[in-house]
């Protein structure tokens, strides 16, 4: 039998019995739940079937199979690569390259899927020197089968390059910027098991940089060096092997190699983890919220052990002289480090706890803490109770690092990862890992209420201006701002009892302020805050900023200057602070907007209607001139427009749009403009065209084929007829290219109108993953508006391509007439508003078959 039917009979036995090993492995998982067992147990079964590949490829004696990286360390999850040196002691020939060749055909044959490199010994030292990844594999190399005297060459002449102090640095600078790509919280909603920050990465990155020096193999080890307390190792160890139970049931479930816990598989993992549903307190709290609560917790013990090893690691391999001085009766300070004076500084002075964090935001020159003082902290924690919390020197103490100079948010991120937030606050205990399923956060609750305190933070330091120059504006003015720290903290702090939050929450609050002795006047702004936080983003997004009605009565709601203020600031904090995609510019416009027309109401000016009218076609005009037009160009369609036109149009819009129309008042074809928006992000898309029953919805197809996003639309008809329709639309692409999406809209859209092909039928768009995995229940709402003049129409449905387009071919088929329409996205989650008329709105019976049309629209 020649070598190439050889292969061919040992590729079907070995991947047959691949198949089954695996199998029966996964069996036993099933079974017993070992997480090392199973990792144990698929390495030697993957060990074993390389050993008879190799053999049956007929390498040469002077070869060797070498396993690196997680299988080099002598585990392998379900579906993870198998990573291979493929080790030669000179490079190959002409024969040795194709038998090489046919043993990696020959593994990737049996269903392997591996990741190899095949080099000499000197080859993989310059690699090694060259790049910390692959230093990194071969740190942890093992022999599989072929020749050994070249392995342990290897490993020697490995080892004497290895220089621990470089390997150190270069990997705490690796973790650095991972932890900074995750945003340096592993309270994501949908965290990676892997790579998260206090998830498997940072646990083998200890292992690594220990390893490397010398120091130690295992947690044991690590407890015999005195590195970490006996305790601290098992815990380390407890938490390893539940972060590897994941990941691996992880594998087992999607059946490929899946890392990130997501929204799709949170219940499922949790089933197999034999969890279930909990009744605590006012809700029920789902198997899903479970798992989270305890991967969260776990993550929170890695990081802090993590901070404790790598220090105590570092002054192994840099020893620095033991020179500390005193900074307080409690603290000194070891280089850029605060240190505690005794090793029970904290059981003797409880007070010490907080003070410690005071002293980091006062000094700018310490950078954390020492190991000692790190692991005196963590077990510190417990004693922070009742009459902890009562003590008047302590509440100082917390409303001290509240009120720092600098250094606050970074303090309160330590207090929260310690526990200590959790133990002085008990209500903010309760949402530490809370789970957020509204489709738009995108972390837990206590992680979203630090990223609030942070935005707030940042409008007060001048490196970040530029990103919300308004924002920054205000707060410079703003006195005592620490308090809208405070409203921060509490503004979500209710979250996940039951109920109105926001209501829930203003006790607490209101409780902190008193006990912290706050002054009335601050203790009502907090209080204020909990409670409306929400209420400026819904009348911007909901309603019509250009009726003086709607003007009066949020202006009567926030009662003064300071309130307004406060609450525009913690409004813009909060959205930024849900997901990095629920923000965007026209969100940020229309608050800015309602920010400076309630500031005109509260400073005694009137929101009439004639005075704002005047105003925004006076400075219409003013730009017009700038283009030369002639001074009467404006008013052959200016005669055609009604007060609602300009109040809802800014200034530079009802310009544009004189400007493209002046003299095609009468045009009997579609007119067509579009320009860059200038809020600076989308486009701004202009229709004028003799009205037409079907025209909304006609346009809405056309965005809809083109996957635009539609961010607002202004719908007006002329006196003489014309339909004045305004959208605003956004899409990934137009960055790059907007002159040609420019060109390319007011050809095909104009293309389209004077078609009057019929209009395609609503598709169902694809939902996202998030959306498919928390559904909401669509709702419908037709009601009178306050004048009895038109109807709100209010829907909130689960966000995808292509709905408002099907919400607007309902409408023509009821013969609705649009006014006009506020689009609000929330993540996955859209909550639009429409004002109709029609006569279908006045029968009760077609009213209700309208809403139901509508519902089936909207549903998956």
């Amino acid at each position: 039998m020649g070598h190439a039917e050889h292969l061919d009979t040992v590729r079907a036995t070995l991947r047959q019995r691949l198949k089954n090993e695996r199998q029966l492995v996964f069996q036993a998982f099933q079974e017993d739940g070992m997480p090392e067992k199973l990792l144990r147990n698929l390495r030697q079964v993957v060990d074993a079937v390389l050993i008879d590949a190799w053999q049956a490829a007929g390498l040469p004696a002077g070869t060797a199979l070498v396993g690196v990286g997680g299988y080099g360390r002598g585990e392998l999850f379900p579906y993870s690569d198998v990573d291979l040196l493929i080790l030669l002691a000179a490079p190959p020939d002409a024969i040795t390259q194709a038998r090489l060749e046919g043993l990696v055909q020959l593994l990737w044959d049996l269903g392997l899927e591996i990741g190899h490199s095949i080099r000499t010994v000197e080859e993989c030292l310059i690699e090694s020197a060259a790049d910390i990844t692959v230093q990194t594999s071969l740190l942890e190399a093992r022999l599989v089968t072929g020749n050994e005297p070249l392995f342990d060459e290897l490993q020697r002449r490995y080892r004497d390059a290895l220089d621990p102090q470089a390997f150190f640095r270069a990997k705490t600078a690796e973790m650095r910027l991972r932890h900074a790509k995750h945003e340096y919280t592993a309270f994501a909603l949908e965290p990676n098991v892997k790579e998260s920050p206090g998830a498997l990465r940072d646990l083998q990155v200890i292992m690594w940089v220990a390893k490397a020096a010398g120091l130690a193999d295992s947690w044991g080890q690590l407890a015999t060096r005195e590195l970490i307390t006996r305790m601290e190792a098992r815990q380390l160890m407890e938490k390893e092997s539940a972060f590897k139970d994941i990941r691996i049931r992880l594998h087992l479930h999607t059946k490929r190699r899946e890392d990130r816990l997501v929204f799709d598989v949170q219940t499922a993992i949790a089933n197999t983890l034999g969890l279930v549903a909990t009744d605590d307190g006012p809700n029920l709290r789902r198997p899903s919220e479970l798992l989270m609560q305890r991967y969260y917790w776990a993550a929170k013990t890695v990081t802090q052990l993590n901070t404790i090893l790598l220090q105590n690691i570092e002054a192994q391999l840099f020893p620095q002289p033991a020179v500390a001085f005193p900074i307080s009766a409690h603290f000194l300070q070891m280089g850029n480090l605060i240190d505690i004076a005794q090793d029970d500084t904290f059981e003797q002075t409880p007070t010490a706890i907080l003070e410690l964090f005071v002293v980091m935001t006062e000094r700018h020159d310490i950078k954390g803490m020492t190991a000692r003082a790190t692991r005196a902290l963590w077990h510190a924690r417990t004693r922070i109770d009742d009459a902890y919390r009562a003590d008047p020197v302590n509440k100082a103490l917390f409303l001290r690092v509240l009120q720092a100079p600098r250094g606050m948010v970074h303090a309160l991120r330590r207090m929260n990862e310690f526990g200590i937030l959790g133990r002085y606050l008990p209500a903010f205990r309760k949402i530490v890992g809370q789970m957020q399923h509204d489709l738009f956060h995108a972390y837990t609750v206590d992680q979203h209420i630090m990223m609030v305190v942070r935005n707030l933070r940042r409008f007060t330091m001048p490196e970040h201006a530029h990103e919300y120059p308004f924002c920054s504006q205000l707060i410079a003015d703003f006195r005592d701002r620490w308090v809208l720290y405070v409203a921060a903290l509490f503004h979500d702090i209710a979250k996940g009892r039951g109920g109105d939050h926001s209501k829930l929450g203003m006790d607490d609050a209101r409780q902190f302020c008193s006990s912290h002795g706050m002054t009335e006047a601050d203790t009502e702004l907090v209080v204020f805050l909990v409670e409306q936080h929400l209420t400026m983003s819904q009348v911007a997004q909901k309603q019509d900023l250009s009726d003086p009605d709607v003007i009066a009565a949020f202006a009567a709601v926030v009662k003064d200057e300071r309130h307004l203020t406060a609450l525009y600031l913690l409004t813009v904090a909060d959205i930024r602070g849900t997901s990095p995609k629920v923000w965007n510019a026209w969100k940020a416009k229309l608050l800015e907007d309602l920010y400076k027309t309630t500031l005109r109401v509260l400073g005694g000016e009137p929101h009439s209607a004639d005075r704002e009218l005047r105003m925004r076609q006076k400075e219409a005009l003013a730009t017009l001139r700038l283009f030369g037009l002639p001074v009467d160009a404006h008013e052959a369609l200016w005669k055609q427009l009604d007060v609602a036109y300009f109040l809802r149009h800014d200034a530079s819009d009802i310009a544009w749009q004189t400007r493209a129309l002046h003299d095609k008042v009468d045009s009997a074809k579609p007119v067509v403009r579009v320009r860059l928006a200038p809020i600076g992000e989308g486009l701004q898309v202009a229709v004028y065209i003799k009205d037409q029953p079907d025209l909304f919805a006609r346009i809405c197809s056309y965005f809809d084929r083109k996957d635009f996003s539609i961010l607002d639309a202004k719908i007006h008809t002329t006196r003489h007829g014309y339909a004045l329709d305004s959208f605003m639309v956004a899409d990934e692409h137009f960055a790059g290219s907007y002159r040609d999406i420019i060109n390319l809209i007011e050809h095909e859209l104009s293309a389209l109108l004077v078609s009057q092909e019929p209009l395609p039928p609503p598709c169902r768009g694809r939902l996202s993953r998030m959306s498919r995995t928390f559904p909401i229940t669509p709702t419908v709402e037709v009601r009178p508006d306050e004048r009895g003049q038109f109807h709100v129409l209010s829907i909130a449905a689960n966000d995808r391509m292509g709905l408002l387009y099907a919400v607007s071919s309902v409408l023509t088929r009821y013969r609705i007439n649009l006014h006009t329409a506020k689009i609000m996205t929330l993540g996955e989650r859209v909550e639009d508003v429409f004002l109709v008329d029609g006569p279908a709105l006045n029968n009760p019976r077609i009213q209700v078959q309208l809403e139901t049309d509508l519902l089936d629209a909207l549903k998956i």
